[in-house]
């Protein structure tokens, strides 16, 4: 008995030890190791693509041309594509991204359809999306040359893991500088929620961004198609934008996006002149298949180490607590029952003894000592013809 109940309060103390580690890593797990999971992932290696299918492209032949005016080319199917990867330096908390995107005019083959190409280099911290400068980074124009040095400022490419309902810095590659870009509204695409944000650039001077002879050209009245005859113009090239990003708050994913591109030659910001590019680019359902994906890949490792496993963690903990008491409880109200005597079995009898409770099958007659009386021995009485003997009554005076 006494070994039974021990092998029971180790079993019991086994239990609510299991159990209590099992509710101590319910808590922790979501605290260390979700904090882990949200960061974007090293191995990114993405590939966007926005066609805009009715565009004004201005044709830059016709600006070089020794005869006639500045063509713009009408209804011009455009795409951009951007490819993104991750470059050194990276590491457990910031990451280096590499952007390639070019535009590209459909309707043409080979390099007589590139429009431009951009190489933009920027190091990120990984769960906020913000820029480091550590390296400064880099954006490249021209292939022949090396990337100009530029500190980024704002989100670009990544949202922050729990994205919130707020206005976020954005950095536009173009104007080397960022902008406030607004939370909107949620909404839905293909059943999943995403926050919708837009941002408007104002009007940017581009030859006071990048020192490129195209930025600012003099050139024949004639040539820009404006009065004036041979009298030389000079004219400025300005940008702006208005974008529409669709952003999965958990992951900060950047499911779709849209930009509305308009770049002009002119001589007053608010009075465009010619139109060198006025496209609206969307991203296509492909794009926004795969960023879903995405997306859904990081709610889902999330999920799973923020509240599943700790929910299986906790009731498993709990069951093991509670059996563990509950066995450890009943084990201690029978060690007491028995000290007590209630509840306890009789004592072994002695040799020469029976229990009440041995029955024939389980006594062992052969070394039992009780005496049998036989009735059938001849002892010279009969005892079934015996009567009571009176003994003779004893007076007072007999004692005396």
């Amino acid at each position: 008995m006494a070994e039974r109940s021990g092998s029971k309060r180790t079993l019991a103390c086994i239990l609510v030890g299991l159990g209590a580690l099992l509710l101590v890593a319910a808590i922790l797990i979501p605290t260390y190791t979700v904090s882990r999971l949200a960061k974007t992932p090293l191995d990114l290696e993405v590939t966007t693509v926005a066609p805009s299918p009715k565009s004004e492209v201005l044709d830059s032949r016709s600006l070089t041309a020794p005869t006639g005016a500045a063509v713009v080319d009408k209804d011009v199917p455009i795409v951009s594509q951007r490819f993104l990867t991750v470059e050194d330096p990276s590491d457990s908390k910031k990451m280096t991204i590499q952007m390639g995107q070019t535009l590209r005019r459909t309707d043409k083959q080979g390099d007589t359809g590139l429009l431009t190409a951009i190489v933009d280099r920027v190091t990120i911290d990984r769960k906020t999306g913000e820029p480091t400068d550590d390296p400064i980074g880099s954006i490249q124009l021209q292939s022949d040359k090396p990337g100009q040095e530029v500190s980024h400022t704002g989100l670009q490419y990544r949202f922050p893991f729990d994205t919130e309902k707020k206005t976020y810095p954005f950095f536009d590659v173009n104007a080397r500088q960022s902008f406030p870009m607004d939370f909107v509204d949620e909404q839905e695409i293909n059943g999943q929620k995403v926050y919708h944000f837009h941002q408007k650039t104002p009007i940017v001077d581009l030859s006071k961004v990048v020192n490129l002879p195209t930025n600012k050209l003099s050139l024949p009245a004639d040539k820009w198609g404006v009065p004036g005859g041979a009298e030389p113009v000079t004219m400025t090239r300005w940008y702006q934008n208005e974008r529409d990003y669709y952003i999965e708050p958990k992951t900060g994913v950047v499911i779709r996006g849209r930009e509305q591109v308009h770049q002009f030659y002119a001589r007053s910001a608010d009075k465009p002149e010619v139109t060198v590019l006025k496209a609206d680019f969307d991203t296509d359902q492909n794009t926004i298949n795969f960023q879903l994906k995405e997306a859904k890949d990081g709610i889902d490792k999330l999920s799973l180490y923020g509240r599943i496993i700790p929910i299986i963690l906790g009731i498993l903990g709990a069951l093991s607590l509670l059996a563990g008491l509950a066995l450890g409880f009943l084990g201690g109200r029978r060690k007491t029952a028995s000290a007590s005597g209630y509840g306890s079995l009789p004592p072994e009898p002695t040799t020469g003894t029976a229990r009440v409770s041995d029955t024939p099958g389980n006594r062992d007659w052969t070394t039992d000592k009780t005496e049998v009386i036989d009735t059938n021995k001849s002892s010279g009485r009969d005892w079934t013809t015996d009567k009571t003997e009176e003994f003779p009554r004893v007076r007072p005076e007999d004692e005396k």
